[in-house]
């Protein structure tokens, strides 16, 4: 008797877990972005880590690293001038002559299915203090993939 009674606690405690356990895995946080919100985002972290990882000085060579990550439109705006030379010693991709430390992705604005503007903050961080701007990067869908099509000061 007293062993059919420890049986039956058991099976209730393990009903209790069990659905416990499925109650939480259903409470997930919907996510409120758009799909292409979501891929423009993941495409602008991969471009921006890649471009905070190497050398951001602008370059003729610096500028064929990135070429997969950008727009052939974009690409052709950032063409070298006729010395060979990048047209500007301002980054174009963080607007700075200073390169930044950090970046974050922010607020995404959707143009359409297929363009984004996405806001890039940027952090210059020393021992006194930390310094943030923001640029704003315009996303574009070609075929299956996001690129960056361009980038200017905040919205």
């Amino acid at each position: 008797m007293q062993n059919e009674k420890l049986k039956i606690k058991r099976a209730i405690a393990a009903f209790f877990i069990l659905n416990f356990a499925l109650l939480i895995s259903a409470c997930e946080m919907p996510n409120l972005e758009s799909a292409e919100c979501s891929q423009a985002r993941d495409a602008a972290r991969k471009f921006y880590s890649f471009h905070f990882d190497n050398d951001m000085r602008p370059s003729v060579e610096n500028l064929k690293m990135r070429e997969r990550f950008l727009s052939p439109n974009f690409r052709f705006k950032l063409g070298a001038d006729v010395s060979g030379q990048p047209p500007t010693v301002i980054d174009t991709f963080t607007q700075s002559e200073v390169p930044p430390r950090t970046f974050k992705i922010g607020e995404c604005k959707p143009k359409t299915p297929t363009e984004v503007d996405l806001q890039i903050q940027l952090y210059w961080r020393d021992d006194q203090q930390t310094v943030q701007k923001e640029v704003v990067a315009s996303m574009l869908k070609q075929g299956d993939s996001w690129v960056l099509d361009g980038v200017g000061l905040k919205y």
